[in-house]
C-alpha cells in the first residue's frame, strides 16, 4: 500500500505528524522545514511522496505553499490496518477501540 510506504521513513511520519496536530488550517512548507529542521528540497520530496500517497494536500496563499493533512486518506490507511485485527476476537481490538473513543470524545469537546 503506497500510504503505508509512504509513513515508512521516520522524516515524512513526523511531518506527517504535525500536519496532523495542526489541522485543517495546515502549515505553510517553510514552518515545516523549520520546524523538521529539513532543507526545503529535501522536505518538497517528501511532501510530494505524501501527497502522491493521498495523505497530504497543499493550497497556495500569496507566496506560501499551505500543506494539510488528508483525513480521509489517513482514515482510509487505518482501516485497512484493523480490518482483519479481532479475527473474531474482539479483545484484541479492545485497546484500538479504547483509543478510538478517547481521540473522538476530545475532538468532538473542541
Amino acid at each position: 500500500m503506497q500510504r503505508l510506504s509512504a509513513l515508512s521513513q521516520d522524516t515524512r511520519l513526523a511531518v506527517f505528524r504535525l500536519l496532523m496536530r495542526a489541522g485543517p488550517s495546515g502549515v505553510a512548507a517553510g514552518e515545516i522545514a523549520a520546524e523538521m529542521g529539513v532543507p526545503p528540497n529535501t522536505l518538497s520530496a517528501h511532501l510530494s511522496i505524501l501527497s502522491n500517497a493521498g495523505l497530504v494536500a497543499s493550497r497556495r496563499e500569496g507566496r506560501s505553499i499551505i500543506y494539510r493533512a488528508e483525513y480521509s486518506g489517513m482514515s482510509e490507511l487505518l482501516l485497512y490496518l484493523t480490518e482483519d485485527c479481532c479475527q473474531g476476537r474482539p479483545e484484541m481490538c479492545a485497546p484500538l477501540a479504547e483509543v478510538a473513543a478517547r481521540c473522538c470524545a476530545d475532538g468532538a469537546t473542541t
